[in-house]
């Protein structure tokens, strides 16, 4: 916050002086398709070698704890109800019961209506991952599919915030970007992002879901990540989970070369959430040195950083748990140093 403008209007500023004129479809189409075109073989084959690097055994205990403070422990299911919103919560809070050393994860994942079970749940530990809180995420937006009214989308947003949202995962309306509508796309993500303001002048923050599922090319994906970026999100996240594929290395590799490639132009700093069919330590630890490699160390925090995932939790508790007893089969992990 600078003065009285928002960062709604510090992010549009940014996006004029980048794109260099007012964020129309003539304008954002000649930005985005003057992006250079993704090498799918070169893409590929750096996400590969990345995959094959190893981890010191030293930070083997390391990297299994990163990962769980990076989670976002997430249930997204029609059957949802405040039991389970509130044993997800323990969850949460203590990972591994038999264990208190066991870090917290950085966030629960709910649908809206969800969220003052969360928040009651979470109780003093609701808070910032950062200084070791635990947030509460809600998807909005007429998640998965996004088709919904602007004014709905918006309704949906508040509802979550008011109820204590601190971060909301909006969905960009995916048949808009393919048809080349990206003026209509980027005003609504600002549109969501001015409305995850508090009356206090604080918000929450916004991660911009892609679907990467659905937009069939690593062009698509880029320009979409660049879209997203300029319209302000404060993380770009790869999927909803309800469509496959998911999240893969590949895609997550080209959005963090657009973030690494946004904090070079600017100087800001974009958050990437990998989301769905992320289930072992094994694949975890992979996109842990994808992001190491790409943007750097410093972005293995929770405000730049998130898994979206609902199992993976399981696997790296139980490789812990082997490694703390020595009785350890888990992957042969990555090094980053």
């Amino acid at each position: 916050m600078t003065g009285t403008v928002t960062t709604t209007e510090l992010a549009r500023r940014t996006a004029l002086e980048v794109l260099g004129g007012a964020p129309d479809d003539l304008t954002l189409r000649r930005f985005l398709h003057g992006l250079p075109g993704v090498d799918a073989v070169g893409l590929e084959q750096r996400s590969a070698g990345l995959g094959t690097r190893s981890i010191k055994t030293t930070s083997k205990a390391w990297a299994l704890d990163t990962i769980i403070r990076l989670i976002d422990l997430t249930t997204l299911e029609g059957a949802d109800t405040p039991g389970k919103v509130r044993s997800l919560v323990s969850k949460a809070k203590l990972p591994d019961a038999s264990d208190p050393s066991c870090p917290s994860v950085a966030a629960v994942c709910v649908y809206g209506d969800m969220v003052p079970h969360a928040v009651e749940a979470l109780g003093s530990r609701h808070g910032d991952p950062d200084d070791g809180g635990i947030s509460v995420a809600a998807v909005a937006t007429a998640f998965p599919s996004g088709r919904a009214s602007l004014a709905v989308k918006l309704a949906d947003t508040r509802d979550a915030v008011q109820a204590g949202a601190d971060e909301i995962d909006m969905v960009i309306d995916r048949g808009a970007f393919l048809a080349g509508r990206y003026g209509q796309v980027f005003d609504q993500i600002v549109a969501v992002k001015d409305a995850c303001r508090r009356e206090d002048g604080t918000s929450a923050s916004l991660k911009v879901i892609l679907e990467t599922g659905e937009l069939n090319t690593y062009d698509n994906i880029k320009r979409a990540s660049w879209l997203g970026i300029l319209a302000g999100g404060d993380f770009i996240k790869t999927s909803t989970g309800k469509v496959s594929p998911a999240a893969t290395l590949p895609v997550t590799l080209l959005m963090l070369e657009a973030v690494r490639d946004w904090h070079r132009l600017t100087g800001a700093k974009v958050g990437v959430k990998p989301a769905g069919g992320i289930r072992s330590s094994k694949d975890a630890v992979k996109y842990l040195v994808h992001v190491a490699e790409t943007v750097g160390e410093e972005w293995l925090q929770p405000h730049l950083f998130r898994f979206g995932a609902s199992s993976l939790l399981n696997d790296v508790l139980l490789q812990r748990q082997k490694l703390t007893t020595g009785h350890y089969s888990g992957p042969d992990y990555v090094t980053i140093d």
